[in-house]
């Protein structure tokens, strides 16, 4: 088969496996989404999740927290990890956004392409693709395709990323070949897949739905013991979080 086809099989596998996620009716603005995801990078979800709240509870706007000095931001995003760095460059992006915009404000990217949004985000600091491509698909609802460690990991052991060496590229490579719709789809379904089977280290290969299709040469076919009457791809995916 054509990568096309095995790019298009694996999402329809994933979904058999884990279901069809569906994004919420009411999506964030962009701005929230920006900042959450900048606070996402380097730490997981619980974390990430932990310091994003906090920061909203502590000041009640974006103009508050640019304003505000860089160790309260600090003190308040600590749980997130790499608080102090990633305290300046929330700093730093919402002054540059602010020059920009004349406002605390991104909803101006609704105008744009997607083409237009990634050079526009991208040129703030510290902001890369996957951070971009995030604003357009979870504030936007528009059809693209982040790629993180997850996705970039998994696209490269299943071989459908011409051996892209980072994320970045494996973003470029991967954009032409996602099947029309189905970008939030399978981004979603690789992230909870990655955490879940294709673990960076100690993947569970034989719980893999996706095994046949795997060129990773580590892979270990070995099952774990499941108990009688069981359908092992669906065990750890059940009860996967959105």
């Amino acid at each position: 088969m054509t990568v096309r086809e095995k790019v298009r099989r694996v999402a329809i596998l994933l979904e058999r496996s884990l279901g069809i996620p569906k994004q919420p009716a009411t999506l964030p603005r962009p701005l929230d989404v920006l900042i959450a995801t900048v606070l996402s990078q380097n730490t997981n979800d619980k974390n990430s999740h932990g310091a994003y709240i906090a920061l909203r509870r502590r000041f009640r706007s974006w103009e508050e927290v640019a304003g505000a000095p860089v160790r309260s931001i600090v003190a308040t995003i600590r749980k997130g990890g790499m608080a102090d760095q990633k305290a300046r460059r929330i700093k730093s992006i919402l002054k540059e956004i602010r020059t920009r915009e004349g406002s605390y404000d991104l909803d101006s990217l609704r105008r744009l392409s997607n083409d237009e949004i990634m050079d526009s985000l991208t040129s703030l600091p510290g902001v890369g693709p996957k951070t971009a491509a995030c604003v357009i698909l979870f504030s936007l609802g528009r059809d693209i395709f982040p790629v993180d460690t997850h996705v970039h990991r998994i696209c490269g052991r299943l071989g459908i990323a011409d051996g892209s060496r980072t994320p970045e590229e494996t973003f470029r490579t991967m954009a032409k070949r996602i099947p029309e719709g189905k970008g939030y789809s399978f981004h979603t379904n690789l992230i909870r897949f990655g955490r879940m089977v294709c673990r960076a280290t100690q993947p569970l290969c034989g719980e893999c739905p996706l095994v046949g299709l795997c060129l990773f040469e580590g892979k270990s076919v070995r099952r774990r013991r499941i108990p009688s009457g069981a359908d092992h791809r669906f065990m750890l995916l059940d009860n996967v979080a959105p």
